[in-house]
């Protein structure tokens, strides 16, 4: 399975949205729902912490990198360049989430970090094999982008990257640092990408010529090509599985659905198909603010969104 990144940005602006909408969700709540909906409520109703895992704070490092890469003039974009990124980018890091330091003992072992460190410089290699930053110039970098559908329902999520070409076409580009998945995690990442290009032709009216995952532990690349009649379609999944979570919300009725991805999750003391128990309902959780996660990056999912 693909560790995402933590969570790392500050929280933006309220969104201007229009007054008949009454809740938001993002591509990984959504997917949370979808893997199980008992960890749908323990992150986004229950609000319940996280730990950080070094394989979650390797791809947060390896996101910044990519994000400041994009600073430096274009025949600076060398991996030597991006290489010296690593360890500035991770005491900055540290700096805004002292949590972070945590994950390698209360000293703070330097022969752990440094190792940290070459692991993720390793990873930027996997980048450098599929990709030329050199030829590029993205048009957007780490960029809230949002959508009202079906009147009453705000969608949003973060890109890592958005390309434009001449012609205006666009291109999402996603950063993975995990291995290229199973054709199961496959189905996962291209729902978050779907979730954007959904947000991007209701607000622009162009549907991205090309999804792009790039996985950089394998140095692969996977394309994906919508048209409009899938997004149409994709657009009804999100409204039902909205509803569906508004539905379990006012039952306080969200259960566990086991799977392999269980393996992961950092709750199973508290989900009862591993003997444990949740904690009570909170009080006035369904009445309570639905724009909440429209205003800040969304928790981790395990997390970029």
């Amino acid at each position: 399975m693909t560790a995402e990144p933590v969570t790392t940005r500050q929280p933006t602006a309220a969104a201007e949205v229009p007054p008949t909408v009454r809740a938001s969700l993002s591509p990984s709540r959504a997917a949370d729902f979808k893997t199980c909906p008992l960890l749908y409520r323990f992150r986004s109703i229950d609000r319940l912490p996280e730990r950080p895992t070094v394989e979650q704070a390797r791809g947060t490092l390896v996101h910044a990198v990519l994000e400041r890469l994009f600073d430096l003039p274009a025949g600076g974009r060398t991996p030597a360049a991006a290489a010296d990124l690593v360890a500035p980018q991770w005491d900055r890091l540290v700096t805004e989430q002292p949590e972070l330091a945590e994950l390698f003992g209360d000293d703070a072992d330097p022969a752990a970090v440094g190792e940290f460190l070459r692991s993720a410089a390793a990873l930027l290699e996997g980048y450098f094999a599929v990709e030329d930053p050199r030829r590029l110039e993205p048009a957007e970098r780490e960029s809230l982008i949002s959508a009202v559908v079906d009147d009453e329902l705000l969608i949003r999520g973060y890109l890592d990257r958005l390309d434009v070409a001449p012609d205006g076409a666009l291109r999402v580009v996603d950063y993975k640092t995990g291995g290229a998945p199973r054709e199961a995690f496959e189905a996962r990442a291209l729902f978050q990408l779907k979730f954007y290009a959904l947000v991007l032709w209701r607000t622009r009216g162009v549907v991205p010529r090309v999804l792009r995952l790039l996985y950089l532990r394998d140095a692969e690349v996977c394309d994906y090509t919508p048209d409009a009649e899938e997004l149409v379609r994709f657009e009804r999944t999100v409204v039902a599985l909205w509803r569906a979570i508004e539905q379990a919300t006012a039952q306080q009725d969200f259960r566990p659905r086991p799977s392999r991805l269980c393996d992961w999750c950092s709750h199973q003391a508290r989900c009862p198909s591993f003997g444990g128990t949740p904690p009570p309902f909170p009080v006035g959780a369904a009445d309570a603010d639905p724009l909440r996660d429209a205003r800040s990056r969304p928790a981790p999912p395990g997390a970029d969104e």
